[in-house]
């Protein structure tokens, strides 16, 4: 089946998000210690410390000339700048691989690769795409105001409605959502004018009766997403609106699958996408008890010493282990929930050069 243009546009939008932050010293290898129980928070600190970068390490071994990732569909080869963002992410999330990042970031901002993935801001410009590009701008410490020439904030507030939504403009039509409101909540609030109030009352409104957060605005029926109640949590406690962001977190706890991860909606089994960004809105909220648990997840679904070397740090989609088809968006998607920090506190600023390996002896 041939991808459409606002097909490649959702995929490579929503391929992925991720981080959170460890700052200490970091050897030229991560530890390969065995799972730790999610109740051993000291261990399972310094496990999770390890995996994190040696997660990180391996999702950058894999990008393309060491700056980018790509997606094929039918035999084209398209890129993937949703993805390459999202590894941007992981590897400030992990504070290695900076040399990776900084090379990814200066691919994001080639004129060509630019206007394919935000538009040309004329004919189309899309809202989820501007602000998470915008996110890792301000996470790379770049000028957002003219990222490749592009004034990033400006764009994207020229792109909110008077009741306070984002969209999209496309002749493929609109697929803003809950992912694009709470990355352009979570990105504006880092500027100098900060989240429009009005923005922020639009997420805040969103929610289901049960506390928890659907992916797209106004259906009939409000169905809770853990992926969705995640990024909304994250920005709406960045931008101080507390009882929503509580109701929100007590969703997620609740809802917890019996594996430890979290799920799409009705799935009674986890993945590493969902549970990965789950874990960073629970641990950056001090959820303790449920974000190690969602984090020893993660940690049981990492490839281990006794693959291959060439595998080794992955981390896995789900427990069926490791397909290379899933495993560089699902290590990126799952190192947030590894590190724990969320998108508001995320920077590269003290992120080390190298990317470390899964130490085996």
């Amino acid at each position: 089946m041939t991808l459409t243009r606002s097909g490649r546009k959702i995929s490579a939008l929503f391929g992925g998000l991720l981080l959170a932050a460890a700052t200490a010293v970091v050897p030229a290898t991560a530890d390969a210690a065995a799972p730790a129980p999610a109740d051993q928070s000291a261990t399972a600190s310094i496990l999770a410390g390890n995996r994190t970068r040696a997660a990180a390490g391996w999702l950058a071994g894999q990008l393309v000339d060491g700056e980018r990732f790509e997606t094929t569909f039918d035999g084209v080869t398209y890129p993937d700048q949703g993805l390459t963002i999202d590894a941007i992410l992981a590897f400030a999330a992990a504070g290695v691989a900076d040399q990776s990042g900084a090379k990814a970031t200066t691919w994001l901002a080639r004129p060509e690769i630019l206007s394919g993935y935000i538009g040309d801001g004329t004919t189309n410009a899309y809202a989820g795409a501007t602000a998470k590009l915008l996110l890792a701008a301000e996470v790379r410490g770049a000028n957002p105001s003219n990222f490749g020439g592009v004034d990033l904030p400006t764009r994207l507030r020229s792109l909110q409605e008077s009741s306070g939504r984002f969209t999209d403009t496309s002749p493929w039509g609109d697929y803003s959502n809950t992912f694009s409101q709470s990355l352009a909540l979570l990105a504006l609030d880092r500027t100098p004018a900060g989240a429009p109030t009005a923005a922020v009352d639009f997420l805040a409104g969103a929610h289901c009766a049960d506390g928890g957060f659907p992916l797209n605005f106004g259906l009939a029926t409000c169905t809770s997403d853990a992926d969705s109640t995640a990024m909304s949590v994250q920005a709406l406690v960045a931008t101080g609106r507390q009882q929503e962001a509580t109701a929100g977190l007590n969703w997620l706890a609740a809802h917890q699958l019996s594996d430890g991860g979290f799920g799409t909606p009705g799935a009674t089994t986890s993945n590493a996408n969902s549970t990965g960004l789950a874990g960073q809105a629970l641990l950056s909220s001090w959820r303790v008890v449920p974000g190690l648990t969602a984090r020893h997840f993660l940690i049981q679904r990492q490839v281990g010493c006794s693959a291959t070397p060439a595998t080794r740090g992955a981390i896995a989609y789900d427990a069926t282990g490791f397909d290379p088809s899933t495993a560089t968006r699902a290590t990126a998607q799952a190192i947030p929930g590894l590190a724990g920090i969320g998108f508001a506190d995320l920077t590269s600023a003290h992120a080390l050069p190298d990317a470390p390996t899964l130490n085996c002896p």
